[in-house]
């Protein structure tokens, strides 16, 4: 005769990924670090804007962003562009890997003299792509939108790095890369660092 619950299912062992999470979580906002790693997409535009906009009502000490993505939705990183202009307290952004594209535009958020990045970061500019279909009267709206937004990036390359918007909009044109070094030269980049005590000098 089978004994009750002979043949259920053992329970699960409580998972420890919540509570490290959490933990992480803690450390993080207590270090005053922020975090974008991968697309920038509305979900991490809304989380990031949520981080800075607490960690401002917390303190107005400085902020420290980590920035590594290939960039992604232009408007989700304008977003966060702008809410890093919009809060008080003052943004350390840090480029680590690759800054590219839309995260490019977003980590241009600061002054230069609060832009670093590690030693092996490399950096993307070029204009908006898009690929909208449809009828002929929407892919035309679409495409000048798409010559808006290239306007608008290349004026703030331009603002933020101090050359001229006509040299910007001929570097955008195709996929421009830059190393660490070659970014400080373009104007992008204040300082290379390569450990966080640098961060206050």
């Amino acid at each position: 005769m089978e004994t009750p619950h002979e043949h259920d299912e053992p329970a699960a062992a409580p998972s420890t990924a919540e509570p490290r999470n959490a933990f992480l979580e803690e450390k993080a906002f207590k270090s005053r670090t922020v975090l974008l790693f991968g697309e920038v997409s509305d979900r991490s535009a809304a989380d990031i804007a949520r981080r800075l906009i607490a960690l401002d009502a917390e303190s107005d000490k400085p902020i420290d962003m980590l920035v590594s993505s290939p960039g992604g939705h232009l408007e989700s990183g304008d977003a966060i562009h702008d809410i890093i202009r919009f809060i008080g307290a003052p943004v350390n952004m840090i480029g680590t890997g690759w800054v590219g594209s839309a995260a490019t535009h977003l980590y241009l958020a600061v002054p230069r003299d609060r832009r670093f990045c590690l030693p092996n970061t490399r950096f993307l500019i070029h204009q908006p792509s898009g690929g909208a279909g449809g009828p002929a009267s929407d892919i035309a709206i679409h495409a000048r939108e798409i010559i808006k937004a290239r306007e608008r990036i290349a004026q703030t390359i331009a603002r933020e790095t101090g050359k001229p918007l006509d040299s910007v909009l001929a570097d955008i044109e195709r996929d421009r890369w830059l190393s660490a070094e070659e970014a400080i030269d373009y104007g992008l980049v204040g300082r290379i660092i390569q450990n966080k005590s640098e961060l206050r000098r």
